[in-house]
């Protein structure tokens, strides 16, 4: 029971700390459109410390994404994205250059299609997947990374459950 607990507190916090980052890009004018630089995707790490990242991360793009006023699409599609970026790090948590690759892949392909479809933005495909590439990059390897560093060096704050 105390497990389950454990991980379930877990998740929440990462959720509640994916909302708020997001939060504080939206004020920015960081958060949304065609360049877009979430400070929260820079917890897109922390799958390689727990498990209880994927939902964590999943639930809380969700709920910022309703929070911001995102579209259907985007609640869903863009949901969907982190959810497999989540999981892509998790298989890949060995492999410290490797693991922000599958949230960086998984929305710079699905987001482009989510602004080109659903918002309708003026511009082309190629040039939505080159922004929102260069927007995760900046935000899952360089801030991730430096998060991966950080955490790294407090040995058992994420001792898997």
């Amino acid at each position: 029971m105390h497990r389950r607990t454990l991980y379930l507190c877990r998740a929440a916090l990462i959720a509640a700390l994916y909302v708020a980052l997001t939060w504080v890009s939206s004020m920015l004018g960081l958060s949304s459109g065609v360049i877009q630089i979430r400070f929260s995707e820079m917890l897109c790490i922390l799958p390689v410390f727990t498990s209880a990242a994927i939902p964590g991360l999943t639930l809380g793009c969700l709920c910022a994404n309703l929070f911001t006023g995102a579209i259907w699409q985007d609640i869903v599609f863009g949901t969907l994205a982190t959810l497999l970026g989540a999981i892509g790090t998790y298989s890949l948590k060995s492999f410290k250059w490797l693991a922000p690759i599958p949230p960086v892949a998984a929305n710079s392909v699905i987001v482009p299609l989510v602004l080109a479809y659903g918002y309708k933005f003026e511009g082309g495909l190629p040039y939505f997947m080159l922004t929102v590439f260069i927007g995760e990059i900046i935000s899952v390897y360089l801030l991730g990374l430096l998060l991966r560093t950080a955490l790294s060096k407090r040995k058992n704050f994420f001792s898997e459950i």
